[in-house]
């Protein structure tokens, strides 16, 4: 009779006895980009491997990598240009799950600025994202030969709040979007399609990994911490394709978490529709092609590279090896 016993009950049972806790810091507010996560908590999957989960909502003021430092959370969601510049100042990020397969980054550009391809950015006022985000730009416009300055010849960059108003105040040419988030805003608040022209990172040839998953290298040296880590990712990413495969109803949970109300119905679901599309084709585990491409965007910075040196034991599959094995 007790090999009847399923490994479900077993694992209902470990986490009504003595469930571990995990926290989940978020890089940015609860919307649709972490979807998976929030459908992972209210499915149960997380439960199910005896794990109670806190996820930590982001915002202008939450710096993931701050977060993780002083110990306010197990595991962060970031950007690699992000975690490989904080790495290389002496924090020791680890890469253990990529749930993003491709990034969603991209510059939004009135057209009536006479910008039709990138070396039209030539002395015009561009909207850059800061606390991380600027990196792939800045490695962009080094490859461009476009001085960050605003030099003749060069661009003027303006930092850029998490918002659309300097493109709808017509402040900047073009500003930082996000193809799931903030190209809808531009759009909802009124511009034709007709009236923009976009670049994406990806198309450009310098994307950089977006949303992975990051520990501090010196706890992945505990057996329990890796065997936490291996239930979470495993979790998380059942909560993922479900997501992908559900994307209305994760929507739905998605708004059901929103504290703030702030979020929409309809630009939630139009948002997971954008992400599935970037999560889309990944299983959790690293692509090693995708992370040797983001160094190489990184490193070619010119004079002030993201990264001085192809940094070592930044990520590894120990965890998403065994996720993907069970």
């Amino acid at each position: 009779m007790k090999r009847l016993i399923t490994a479900a009950f077993l694992a209902a049972a470990a986490s009504g006895a003595s469930a571990e806790d995990v926290k989940l810091q978020l890089k940015w507010v609860t919307q649709a980009q972490f979807a998976g996560y929030y459908v992972a908590k209210d499915k149960g999957f997380y439960e199910e491997e005896g794990l109670n989960v806190t996820i930590l909502p982001g915002g202008p003021d939450i710096a993931p990598t701050q977060v993780i430092a002083g110990g306010g959370a197990d595991v962060v969601v970031e950007w690699m240009p992000a975690a490989l510049a904080a790495r290389e100042k002496g924090l020791p990020l680890v890469n253990i799950a990529q749930p993003f397969k491709s990034s969603g980054m991209m510059l939004t550009c009135l057209k009536e600025t006479g910008i039709k391809e990138p070396k039209d950015f030539a002395d015009k006022t561009l909207g850059v994202w800061f606390f991380g985000n600027e990196y792939p730009f800045l490695s962009w416009m080094s490859q461009l030969g476009f001085k960050t300055d605003g030099s003749p010849g060069g661009v003027t960059v303006l930092k850029q709040g998490f918002n659309v108003d300097p493109l709808l105040q017509k402040q900047a040419a073009c500003i930082s979007t996000m193809t799931y988030n903030e190209y809808w805003q531009v759009i909802d608040a009124g511009i034709s399609p007709d009236d923009l022209v976009t670049f994406k990172y990806e198309d450009q040839g310098v994307a950089t990994l977006e949303d992975g998953l990051y520990v501090l290298e010196d706890r992945l040296a505990d057996p329990a911490f890796q065997e936490t880590m291996v239930k979470f990712v495993r979790a998380s990413m059942k909560g993922w394709k479900y997501a992908e495969e559900n994307p209305d109803e994760a929507a739905m949970i998605v708004l059901e978490n929103d504290q703030t109300g702030a979020q929409t119905e309809a630009h939630q679901k139009r948002m997971m529709g954008e992400v599935a599309k970037l999560t889309a084709g990944s299983n959790g585990a690293l692509d090693p092609a995708d992370y040797e491409r983001t160094v190489a965007t990184l490193l070619a910075g010119g004079s002030d590279p993201v990264i001085s040196k192809a940094p070592e034991g930044a990520w590894t599959h120990m965890i998403t090896d065994k996720a993907l094995a069970n």
